[in-house]
């Protein structure tokens, strides 16, 4: 068997840094030649590196997961990912658009790799950047499912999601326990800001001022829907002459309308059911007391055969 035991002990191995620090140039994930079709890089966090990243990096002592830090040194931008796959070409790198868009990264621009340790999140806070994004009908589970895809939250990026084939932006304004953290299995607590634009509803003031004498007035109701009035049709004839005066529905008099009546011993918090039923007339009290008064076995025997007749 072969041994690796005095492999680690060379002085070549121990002058491999801990660290992984290289430079690409990086692409959206659409320049990414092959044929299949790689748009789940897009509704995620993680990017694709080539072979001989993964070469170094299992060289190095580095802990799992692979989390690394994007920079962009022109414009002092800064985000954080996973990785996917190493399968891009050698000095290249491919990102998600809306990470180029964080980093203010165009096509073929450098941006500077270096492998990090992130601390497990607690806490993260999203900005819907439209008010779209209210017309979810469970935003969290939605948003739950996305994540999956991500690897770590940085504060301040903007992240998209598709979902429904729409593409929602939402703004990480805070997470805990670091402005970066890694989402790798945790238990995360999430929260949301109001959308970017949204107004809330204005609420109108219910007036509880006492009726004008315009609404008190019975004869202001006159032009009213009253529903179903009976005999106000017009006649045919079989011949297929019409009359020669069409009936119209009699005016309405200010007395034919029925007002409810008002109950003016309401209390606030207190609901009260009118039964509309007649008055049960009332019992005297010499038939309550006769009923009252039973007697067992008091009642009459009848007879099939009649009295006074032999058999």
């Amino acid at each position: 068997m072969f041994s690796f035991h005095h492999v680690f002990d060379h002085p070549m191995a121990r002058g491999f840094p801990n660290r992984f620090s290289t430079q690409y140039r990086c692409y959206s994930v659409s320049m990414l030649a092959g044929p299949n079709d790689r748009s789940d890089v897009e509704k995620g966090g993680k990017i694709i590196m080539p072979p001989s990243a993964l070469d170094q990096l299992s060289r190095l002592n580095i802990t799992y997961p692979m989390l690394f830090k994007l920079t962009n040194k022109n414009s002092d931008r800064m985000t954080h990912c996973g990785v996917l796959e190493f399968v891009a070409d050698e000095g290249i790198c491919y990102l998600p658009h809306w990470m180029m868009q964080n980093l203010l990264l165009e096509e073929g621009g450098l941006v500077q790799v270096e492998s990090v340790n992130l601390m497990v999140a607690t806490y993260s806070k999203f900005q819907p950047q439209s008010p779209d994004f209210l017309d979810i009908t469970n935003p969290k589970a939605v948003l739950e499912n996305a994540l999956r895809n991500f690897a770590c939250l940085t504060t301040g990026d903007v992240i998209a999601i598709n979902y429904n084939e729409k593409i929602y932006e939402l703004r990480v304004m805070e997470t805990k326990p670091d402005k970066a953290v890694s989402i790798i299995e945790c238990d995360m607590n999430v929260d949301f800001d109001a959308p970017l634009g949204y107004k809330e509803p204005e609420r109108r003031a219910q007036n509880n001022d006492e009726p004008t004498e315009e609404d008190g007035d019975p004869s202001s109701y006159a032009d009213m829907d009253t529903g179903f009035r009976a005999f106000t049709g017009s006649g045919n004839r079989l011949d297929g002459k019409t009359k020669g005066i069409e009936p119209s529905p009699a005016p309405l008099a200010p007395s034919d309308i029925k007002r409810g009546i008002p109950n003016y011993d309401f209390k606030v918090g207190r609901i009260t059911f009118i039964r509309n039923s007649r008055p049960q007339p009332k019992k005297n009290v010499e038939d309550d007391d006769a009923m009252n008064r039973f007697i067992a076995f008091s009642g009459q025997g009848q007879s099939l055969r009649k009295k006074g007749r032999k058999p």
